[in-house]
């Protein structure tokens, strides 16, 4: 059952002018949430009220370190929002990102607000985002995010920071015997939990109606949308969910069991030297911080903790009891090189071959069949294929296929296929979360992409090429973002991405054995799958059917 609304009052929005006086292209406006005044800017340019940094959370440091987050404290007088808040801790883990954020620290529980609502407009959609970077880096102050072009298509956006890396994933025997549900990890999880609840709570006061919160994120971001859909402690509180490329599910950073995840918690703290949570808790940031990068561990796993996650994702959406609302997901045609499956061999048929009989040695000719190989052109195309499916793709079908035989409500999916057009820089090579980094002397040579890479899509659907200056966009990719950004604006006000002017998407059923796909690309359309088998084939190989 959804919670009272704190904020009740007959007004949806109390905005208000401080100063005459403008600074730039803005002039200050505050408004009232349940913790007390803050203060944004509304840019006259943009025709937007945005609020940043605001904590929707206690600073989890010192005592409330690895703990559930907790309420945010009141305050006296005006609390100025006008600047991104500190990220999460991390290392520089993905070159290619950029940030806004003011600095990294432990505090980082701050989320951002763009609202386009005025004195006379309220009950607005809400867009509430969660960046990708696996659990480990990322930030929702990044460009590509900016949620300013969502808002002007009529809703209010959100973008929510949370706790990463031993921060936010760290379980341990200690920390579960502090808990009243007796476990312990998932804390970034929590913090994204913390955040609906704050903004269900808060929204009003920026014009959005707390019953139409559609959540939405890429990668890691996508995956948490998928653990928001089937936690108790959000589900409820959701009208829509938009997943880009990952799912939680089996191979894809799946929750382990609650015993694995405290070994594993155990064993890193006596290996570090510090094998009680006290002497853990004592050390300062920067020390915590060591022994995690010492470690070379890539993050901490998420866990079935009975709390945040009851059971797992699978068994939750087998049962019926996620979020039963309209999601909207899909995935990229080109996430992972073939490389990454070739591991170095080339792109020859009798080594693709070679490779997939190593991999699976008792149903390789299933496999080619799937995913063949008889040129080397075809090779490049199947092991890039395979390769992508096994890394995110299956994962997120999985979660579509569990939706949509698990409820009534729509699904819709898609394949996003636009190819990146060139950098400008030709110093400059793609990334790994989708940006670009500085070519060093020894950087490997990049193979031309057969498809949309892993990420490539963000900037396109949340409207922020412009925000992107990197690469030379042509018109053809303005064309793709107005599309891909409408079917979401449409997704996020209605449940249904369908609208004028747009190619019908139609919705996936349950029964649906070539069940429908859109193509979004410079020619978006809609086709019936040909290649469930490659999905149904890999769920059977992960145990997931």
């Amino acid at each position: 059952m959804k919670m009272t609304l704190v904020l009740a009052t007959g007004l949806l929005i109390s905005l208000s002018i401080t100063s005459f006086s403008q600074s730039g292209n803005s002039f200050p406006v505050q408004v009232q949430i349940e913790q007390g005044m803050i203060e944004g800017n509304f840019d006259v340019e943009e025709d937007l009220s945005m609020y940043f940094g605001i904590p929707y959370a206690k600073p989890p440091v010192g005592e409330l370190r690895w703990k559930a987050p907790q309420s945010p404290d009141h305050w006296a007088g005006v609390k100025k929002t006008k600047h991104f808040g500190p990220r999460a801790v991390q290392a520089n883990v993905f070159g290619d990102m950029r940030f806004r954020s003011d600095g990294i620290n432990e505090d980082c529980l701050y989320l951002n607000i763009w609202t386009p609502v005025d004195r006379k407009t309220g009950n607005l959609p809400v867009l509430v985002y969660f960046y990708g970077g696996g659990f480990v880096a990322g930030d929702g102050s990044e460009p590509r995010y900016d949620g300013a072009s969502m808002a002007k298509k009529g809703m209010v956006a959100v973008t929510v920071n949370y706790r990463l890396n031993i921060f936010g994933f760290f379980a341990h025997p200690e920390l579960s015997a502090e808990t009243p549900y007796k476990g312990s990890g998932n804390y970034g999880l929590m913090d994204q939990a913390a955040a609906i609840q704050w903004v269900y709570k808060n929204i009003a006061a920026f014009g959005g109606d707390p019953d139409k919160i559609t959540i939405a994120g890429e990668s890691v971001g996508s995956i948490s949308v998928c653990a928001q859909m089937v936690s108790p402690l959000a589900r409820d509180l959701i009208a829509g969910a938009i997943g880009e490329s990952g799912a939680g599910i089996k191979p894809t950073l799946s929750p382990v069991p609650l015993s694995e995840a405290e070994q594993i918690g155990l064993d890193f703290a006596k290996k570090a030297g510090y094998p009680s949570l006290a002497e853990l808790r004592a050390l300062s940031t920067k020390d915590v911080f060591d022994i995690y990068t010492e470690s070379n561990r890539f993050g901490f796993p998420t866990v079935v903790d009975g709390y945040f996650y009851p059971k797992t994702v699978p068994e939750i959406f087998e049962a019926g009891e996620q979020a039963d609302v309209p999601l909207l997901l899909g995935w990229n045609s080109a996430e992972i090189p073939g490389m990454a499956f070739m591991q170095g061999q080339p792109y020859r048929p009798e080594t693709y071959e070679k490779k997939v009989k190593e991999t699976y040695p008792e149903h390789y000719a299933e496999v080619l069949k799937l995913y063949p190989g008889g040129t080397k052109e075809e090779v490049e195309l199947s092991a890039t294929a395979l390769a992508s499916d096994r890394f995110i793709a299956y994962s997120t079908w999985k979660w579509f296929d569990l939706h949509r035989k698990n409820s009534d409500q729509p699904v819709y999916r898609y394949l996003y296929s636009k190819l990146r057009p060139p950098l400008k820089d030709a110093e400059l090579i793609d990334g790994l979360a989708g940006g670009t980094v500085r070519k060093e002397d020894e950087s490997p040579s990049m193979p031309k992409a057969v498809g949309a890479p892993h990420a490539a899509e963000i900037e396109y659907c949340m409207g922020n090429l412009p925000l992107m200056t990197e690469r030379a966009w042509k018109p053809e990719d303005y064309t793709v973002s107005q599309t891909m950004q409408q079917y979401f604006a449409n997704f996020i006000i209605t449940g249904d991405p369908n609208g004028e002017d747009l190619p019908t998407w139609p919705v996936a059923k349950g029964n649906d054995e070539t069940p429908p796909v859109m193509i979004i690309d410079v020619e978006s359309k809609a086709i019936e799958s040909q290649i469930e088998g490659r999905y149904q084939f890999l769920d059977r190989s992960y145990g997931n059917n």
